[in-house]
């Protein structure tokens, strides 16, 4: 499902509008627009979600903190990691939703919500 190579193959450059733009023209380019429903995207999102939790399913605690360290499991986590924010940002884009401006006011809510612990 990814939209590609291309311009900035490490992060240097790359921003969420960015990427958003290319996922767009890689689906407009091949008429898959019409499908990116925010339902299809939703479901999309979740079995790409699934298929990384199933690299993780039966590996102990210590084996999934060193799951990087294999290569082929890493190129395995990297691309279910890369689909699975695709898919985030498609359904973002399709909804008019601001991925980051959606993490933050997150985080302003949850530290309000669960302070730091005042110490003894």
């Amino acid at each position: 499902m990814g939209a590609g190579g291309g311009a900035g193959a490490g992060t240097g450059g790359l921003d969420v509008p960015m990427l958003q733009r290319r996922l767009v023209e890689f689906a407009a380019a091949r008429d898959w627009r019409p499908f990116h429903t925010p339902k299809n995207l939703v479901a999309a999102l979740s079995v790409e979600a699934s298929e990384l939790m199933e690299i993780f399913q039966w590996l102990t605690p210590e084996e999934s903190a060193r799951v990087m360290d294999d290569a082929d499991s890493a190129h395995r986590v990297t691309d279910e990691v890369a689909d699975v924010l695709a898919y985030l940002l498609q359904l973002c884009e399709v909804l008019g939703i601001d991925a980051l401006a959606a993490l933050d006011a997150k985080i302003d809510r949850n530290e309000r919500r669960f302070p730091v612990p005042e110490g003894p």
